[in-house]
């Protein structure tokens, strides 16, 4: 029963309006019998009520919004009458103007296909009247042997539109014209032979303004590359008859002439000039009767004979200065101990001068072929395609690096390079066996003489203009410093510094004294020793000179060089990786310069340890001997007659002085500085074993003060930094009472940095023997 009357479903609210929105029908609520069915009917149709009666509440809000639209649109009526009225209006004018513009052009197609085929009908006849101008004018001039004019005429005729002329030929005149064409045509042929013949003639006979002449008609006749390739063969005759007037000059040189140790040298040049002032002339020519970018095929015939003619030079050159036989030499030397075998350096010098300076020339003469080929293809592949412009390229990129002039200049400098590193290796060890020392110098002669040699060769390399040439000798010199030369230097520095008794007797130690005693008593004093002793010494300080010297030479070096590159660079020489190999032996270079400071370095700490340490050390600890737990009376004597630090200043004076004659500035500075260290590191050792009273510390204060002052004095470096600790520890030595440190320490240091740690802090305060040690353990650092 109860499931026969349990409720349907319930619809949504909002999907109907009346008892068709409600889930329950009449027929459903009539058959009810049920109490709690008709109340659950009734709550559920309550429901659907206030559902019911909250959407038309909504709706009711929306009525004036609703009515205040529906009155803007029924306003709106009139207006859009209007518009669509407007608007049919327009839609007519815009398919009038259509049809119009329509039919008008329709009208200009008709004018243009007219006027074509009138432009067509006039070309024609134009054509027609041409080839009989041609036909008779040809023939007039061939009669009188104007062929510059019968040429003109030829050209007019190859000119001519083919298609208008086959045309032609199939109307009415058709008979007319072909008897016209195959006079023109037996026209052409006959005068492209007489050209040929004429310009051959001329050639022969050696009349340049026949040849030109002819010259100039062949690009009328469609014959460029023929008449490129006849003008080129003269041009060549040329270029062979004048090299071999000038090697035959070459072969009759006196040796005591001027020029005599470049003369071939100067026949390349000659041979290039000639060939650049050819084309200087020849090219306004070739680019106003054959057109721009046919200037390459004129210089590709002329390179040739430029090949043909630089071999015979080179022969000559490796003939006549035993080239050959000097690298063989050379090779066989390098590889050879004995000096007796090798060959001697200034025999190479000239021959190696003469090498740089041909393929400087050679070099020069590539450039001026490079640019004026560049600047023809550049106007002529104005509207070119790109892949035209790489074809072209490399075009220009074979002709320059596989002629015959480029791998002889290579075999040259390949054989230079090798003969001028033995140049260089070979005079830097003559300049170092040579080695001499004049009193007064700081440096010996070999620092000049080996950097006169090395920037020689470097130099030499440069004017080559070659920049593989440069790279590789840079290299070799920068081998030859960082290896030989520095190792040399080296050795000598390793022996060190000496010590003599000499040295001690003169700084008045006691054992020197005794030493010397011993020799007079028996009669006798060997100064022999001293004075090779003495030699040591300036040996020591002036090779440290020498290692400074050459650090500098190298860097001032690097820097002229990057000057000199710069310049060739921007003159065109060397190719897309030059700057790239340059940077890199540079580089090495300035790597080598740091080199030779780390030599320096090392040196400089022998010295110091050797020659300053082992004095200076026995004059600081001369401090534990003075007592610094003192009183009034005896401060005040100490202010009357000081007991340490004036003696020590004047040690440390006369034990510099010797350095200072015989170091350069920079040297001598830096051994200064380093007494310095060595002093600031010392005096803290004998101060921390030391004990002091008030008054100790302020006698402590006033040595440690004079001593600063002296040593500002002698040195550029900063002082007070090296001895902030020490002034430190003075500053604690100087307190009155042990809680006096927290007015600098912590938070009230103000600007002061300490050096010192709360445990050197301590250690130091408990050097005061009037501090207790109760006192410092309390302090809080």
């Amino acid at each position: 029963m109860a499931a026969a009357t349990a409720p349907g479903p319930r619809a949504p609210a909002g999907e109907g309006g009346g008892a068709a929105a409600s889930a329950l029908s009449m027929e459903r609520i009539q058959s009810l019998t049920d109490l709690a069915d008709l109340e659950a009917a009734y709550s559920r149709l309550c429901e659907e009520e206030k559902v019911m009666q909250e959407e038309l509440d909504a709706l009711l809000e929306q009525q004036s919004t609703i009515e205040n639209k529906m009155v803007a649109l029924h306003r709106m009526g009139p207006n859009l009458q209007l518009i669509e009225g407007d608007a049919q209006q327009l839609a007519g004018m815009i398919t009038f103007t259509c049809n119009l513009a329509e039919n008008v052009s329709s009208k200009v197609r008709q004018l243009d296909l007219a006027k074509n085929r009138l432009y067509q009908a006039i070309q024609r006849a134009d054509d027609i009247l041409d080839l009989k101008f041609c036909m008779d004018g040809v023939q007039t001039a061939l009669r009188n042997e104007d062929y510059e004019q019968a040429a003109a005429h030829i050209h007019r005729y190859l000119s001519l539109d083919k298609s208008v002329i086959e045309l032609s030929r199939q109307g009415k005149e058709g008979g007319i014209i072909d008897a016209n064409l195959k006079l023109l045509q037996e026209a052409e042929q006959r005068l492209k032979t007489i050209v040929t013949e004429k310009f051959d003639t001329a050639m022969k006979q050696g009349d340049l303004p026949q040849v030109e002449r002819f010259f100039k008609i062949f690009p009328l006749l469609r014959l460029h590359e023929e008449g490129l390739s006849k003008f080129s063969e003269y041009l060549c005759k040329q270029v062979a008859n004048k090299a071999e007037e000038n090697l035959q000059l070459v072969m009759g040189t006196d040796m005591s002439d001027r020029r005599a140790a470049v003369i071939f040298a100067d026949t390349l040049t000659l041979l290039f000039e000639g060939i650049a002032r050819i084309v200087e002339t020849h090219q306004p020519i070739v680019e106003t009767y054959y057109g721009p970018g046919r200037l390459y095929t004129l210089i590709k015939h002329l390179q040739v004979e430029c090949d043909r003619q630089v071999e015979k030079v080179v022969d000559k050159f490796i003939k006549e200065r035993d080239y050959h036989r000097q690298f063989q030499q050379v090779q066989n030397s390098m590889m050879r101990s004995s000096s007796a075998e090798k060959i001697e350096p200034r025999e190479l010098d000239p021959i190696l001068t003469e090498v740089t300076l041909m393929n400087a020339r050679s070099e020069l003469y590539l450039r001026f072929i490079k640019r004026r080929i560049i600047s023809d293809f550049e106007v002529g592949d104005s509207m070119a395609s790109e892949e035209v412009k790489q074809e072209h390229q490399k075009y220009l990129d074979k002709l320059l690096n596989n002629s015959l002039l480029s791998c002889t200049m290579q075999e040259l400098i390949g054989y230079y390079i090798t003969m001028e590193e033995y140049f260089m290796r070979e005079t830097v060890n003559k300049a170092v066996a040579m080695d001499s020392y004049e009193k007064g110098q700081l440096t010996s002669s070999m620092v000049d003489d080996v950097f006169y040699i090395v920037k020689k060769c470097i130099g030499r390399a440069l004017s080559s203009s070659s920049i593989d040439c440069l790279c590789a000798m840079i290299n070799h010199s920068t081998t030859e410093l960082e290896s030989d030369f520095r190792e040399v230097l080296y050795n000598k520095l390793k022996q060190g510094f000496p010590a003599t008794t000499f040295q001690d007797f003169q700084r008045g130690v006691t054992s020197a004294v005794n030493i010397m005693h011993s020799s007079l008593q028996q009669g006798k004093f060997d100064t022999k020793g001293i004075e090779s002793t003495d030699e040591a010494k300036q040996s020591f300080l002036v090779t440290l000179n020498n290692v400074e010297v050459c650090s500098e030479n190298i860097m001032t070096l690097k820097k002229t060089l990057e000057s000199d590159c710069s310049k060739l660079l921007s003159q065109g020489f060397g190719g897309e990786q030059a700057q790239a190999k340059i940077d890199s032996c540079l580089s090495d270079m300035a790597a080598v310069s740091n080199k030779f400071r780390d030599l320096l370095q090392e040196g400089l700490n022998e010295l110091n340890s050797t020659a300053i340490k082992p004095q200076v050390k026995p004059w600081i600890n001369l401090f534990l001997s003075v007592s610094h737990n003192i009183e009034e009376e005896e401060f005040s004597d100490y202010e009357a007659n000081d007991p340490w630090v004036q003696q020590f200043i004047v040690n440390l004076e006369q034990q510099m002085t010797e350095f200072k004659a015989g170091l350069s500035p920079v040297i001598y500075d830096t051994l200064t500085g380093l007494m310095t260290s060595l002093i600031a590191i010392e005096l803290e050792k004998v101060l921390l074993k030391s004990t002091f009273s008030r008054l100790g510390g302020l006698q402590f204060d006033k040595e440690l003060r004079s001593l600063i002052a002296y040593l500002t004095t002698v040195t550029t470096w900063t002082i007070r930094d090296k001895f902030a600790r020490l002034s430190q520890m003075a500053t604690i030595l100087n307190l009155e009472r042990v809680t006096e440190i927290l007015d600098y320490w912590g938070p009230n240091s103000g600007p002061l940095t300490w050096r010192l740690t709360p445990a050197e802090v301590r250690q130091v305060l408990a050097l005061r023997i009037d501090f207790r040690s109760e006192d410092i353990k309390r302090l809080r650092l």
